[in-house]
């Protein structure tokens, strides 16, 4: 249990990095709430590919195609949290 949270955190954290440099402009966000976007928009992938697609990442799918996935929900809700929480886009 402990080693599936902290697993969690460091992806999180790789997938929430990866899509701040993905976006152009400053994110004036913490490194924590880049974390817990990282976390959601895996969550969010995760569930998307496994319900709607039927995707199984254990048995022979492509790791990359659910990172890349991930990737980009977790830019865009980056994108959606600096115009809710900032009031002023994100991208400039």
């Amino acid at each position: 249990m402990l080693t599936a949270i902290i697993g969690a955190i460091i992806g999180g954290l790789i997938i929430g990095a990866l899509a701040r440099l993905a976006l152009p402009g400053k994110q004036n966000i913490s490194m924590a709430v880049t974390i817990i976007i990282g976390i959601l928009g895996s969550l969010i992938t995760t569930l998307i590919l496994s319900t709607v697609f039927d995707y199984k990442n254990a048995s022979g799918g492509a790791p990359w195609l659910a990172w890349l996935i991930s990737i980009a929900v977790a830019a865009g809700l980056i994108v959606a949290y600096g115009n809710f929480a900032g009031g002023r886009q994100i991208r400039r």
